[in-house]
Parts: structure tokens; sequence; C-alpha cells
């Protein structure tokens, strides 16, 4: 069977990334030959030298055209620092050896009149429907670009807040209502789309669970570590993190890596791709951070951690994740005294939820191969 997937998969963030690959490799582990569709729209690109990102100028013209024309040096100098760094290239790296990919599509308008071909399309998981980015507005990632005759289905689709706009709310449920299969990955999810009239939908873990540790050993980093440490990662230069990192090391003896540049950090890994983020995740003595897929991550590899809630108010997907397992106490606003985790326990609450994940693919796969005896019989 011909499987496309669809998700925000070429962002250079490690968690995008390591989600796409999960997806993909576990339909292929499935028999089912499998591509990532190369999505690749404006607003993910590096370099927008026309975007006013100030709402009080955007509306005026003279306005915007002085602010674009303020920015565009900065702008330009910033992207072509990134197009030769190190960290692009890691991340390409990686997609390159572990990614099966359609050719590229630029816009919605393109898919739509191009569609690669597929018998099933499933939109993937990750922040696709989150409305408070160009994503979430996006109509490829509710497969609105898919033909009639084909099956549409979503896996572990996150709206990764707990509310969306009342604004959108009218077209997020028609387009999600013409989907045939619908997965989504926190019970906030869920209580979205009852909030919308949508009935169907079934919470799901995301794709990262879908495959074992001793498979993630096999793409993580061969790099050895002299030292141990524990392992910050921080998305918006967060105190709380800050000051628990330091605490933590001193209380420890520990040295503090991270996957961002910070001041107070001994060693950052910035520019390294997903592959390095499994191999710190791997081998930290604890991790600390405001990232989902690092505590997804920090479960499959059985570690100590703790989250710290996001000032952003994004915390949804990890408030699920950590309650479904009995781990709320983990997220945080400080450093707290904190039992040992006992994996255990973690290990059953988890196997469940991994089978029902698994089994709703697999009812999805089950759909598609009797539709093609039905329409091969007729």
């Amino acid at each position: 069977m011909r499987i496309k997937t669809i998700t925000c998969h070429r962002v250079d963030n490690h968690g995008a990334n390591l989600q796409a690959y999960g997806l993909m490799h576990y339909l292929e582990n499935q028999g089912q030959e499998v591509e990532i569709i190369d999505y690749y729209p404006e607003y993910f690109r590096t370099f927008r030298p026309l975007v006013c990102s100030t709402p009080r100028y955007a509306s005026n013209i003279l306005l915007k055209t002085a602010y674009i024309c303020v920015k565009f040096p900065g702008r330009l100098k910033s992207y072509w620092k990134y197009r030769v760094s190190l960290r692009k290239k890691n991340f390409e790296l990686f997609r390159e050896k572990y990614y099966k990919i359609t050719r590229e599509y630029r816009s919605y308008e393109e898919l739509k009149e191009y569609p690669p071909e597929a018998d099933l399309y499933i939109a993937g998981s990750d922040q696709i429907w989150n409305t408070m980015m160009h994503n979430g507005h996006d109509p490829s990632f509710y497969l609105e670009f898919t033909p009639k005759d084909t099956v549409s289905a979503t896996y572990a689709a996150s709206f990764s807040v707990s509310e969306i706009p009342q604004d959108v709310k009218n077209i997020v449920k028609h387009r999600i209502e013409k989907i045939d299969f619908v997965a989504i990955r926190e019970k906030s999810a869920l209580t979205i789309l009852e909030e919308l009239g949508i009935t169907k939908g079934q919470v799901v873990l995301d794709p990262v669970f879908l495959l074992s540790k001793e498979e993630w050993l096999k793409i993580e980093n061969s790099k050895k570590f002299k030292e141990p440490y524990v392992l910050v990662y921080d998305f918006e230069n967060n105190e709380n993190i800050k000051n628990a990192a330091l605490e933590y090391s001193k209380r420890y003896g520990l040295k503090i890596y991270s996957l961002y540049h910070c001041s107070y950090c001994d060693c950052s890994f910035e520019d390294e791709g997903p592959d390095m983020f499994l191999s710190l995740i791997h081998h930290a003595q604890f991790i600390l951070s405001n990232s989902f897929h690092a505590t997804a991550f920090a479960l499959i590899y059985e570690k100590e951690f703790l989250v710290i809630r996001r000032e952003e108010g994004i915390n949804s997907r990890m408030v699920d994740l950590l309650v479904s397992v009995g781990l709320e106490e983990r997220i945080q606003n400080k450093l707290i005294e904190m039992e040992e985790i006992n994996y255990s326990d973690i290990h059953i609450k988890l196997k469940k939820q991994i089978e029902d994940s698994k089994q709703y693919l697999n009812d999805v796969l089950e759909y598609c191969i009797k539709k093609e005896k039905r329409e091969n019989k007729n």
C-alpha cells in the first residue's frame, strides 16, 4: 500500500524530525510503502524579507515599508549565517539519511493541483493544528488536498493548546469533519473536538512511542561523554530552568549541558542534529526541559527528569502525557524534592497506550486493504 504522511518535518527542531521518522518507520515495519510529503511552505522558510510581524505597522503601507527596510539588513545577515551553519547541515544530513520523501511542494495550491499518489494520506503528529502558528491555519495539514477516492487519516495531531480561538472554530470543524479517521495526541484535543461537535476522535501517543528504545538506539549519535551532566533543553531562556539547573548541578556535582546556547552552561550542543539529541538524552544523569519531546524521550530512555512550565502557555501536551503515566508531579515551576521514578509502573501504563495507538493505525490499514479488495472486485 502506498502511504504519504505530512507533518512539520523541515524545521530544525529535534522533536519535529524524530516524530516524522517515528511514524514513517513504524508504517514501514508493517510492510507499507511510505514517503513523507516534502511540504515546505513559505512560512517555514528562514528568510522572509518582506514580512511585517508587528501588527500596528502592517496595516499602514508607509510604516510597513519602513519597517521592512529597517529589518532587511539584519534579516539578510541572519539568513546567510543560517545558510552556512553547522546546525542546518546536521539536520539536513539526518533527513537525507533517514527520511524517504516526495518531491518538494511549496504551497497548498501546488499540493492540491499535483498531489503525490497514495492510497492513504496521514497527517502526522506534532503541532500541525496549533492555531497560534501558521500551520494551524494551513489546509494542507487538514488533508484538504487529497483526492476524493483516497483514505485520509490523522495520527497524533496536536492543537498544542487547551482551546482554539473562536474566530477559527468553524473552519477547523469543517476541515476535520472531512477526514476519515481522526486521532489526536492529547486529551485536551479530544475536548476541543467535542466542543466543535466532532464525535470521531481517538487519543493516541506521539509517534516516537511507536518505536522501541532499541530502535532509537540504532540511530543515535555514538559520541561518548566523559563527565556526568544534567541536560537542559530550554526553548525560551526560562529563568526557572536556569535556577533549577544551577541548583541541581551544585547539589550533585554535575556539569550542565544544553541543546541551545546558554550563558550558565558548561557545554552547548546547539549545532547538533536529532541523532545527538538522542545520545544526550540517553546519557544524561538528569533532564530539565520545557520540551514535549525531551519529556517523551526521557520516558523512553527511562531517565530522571523535571519539566518546567513554559511561560507562553503551551503546556497541555506535556501535562496530558505525564498525567497519563502518573507523573504529573514532574511538571513544576521550580526544582523540588522527588522520589526516583519507578519505571516498572510506567512501563505498564505506557504499554497499554502504545498497544492502543498501534491498533488505531492497524485498523486504518485494514480498512484500506478491505477497500482496495472491494474496488478490485468491482
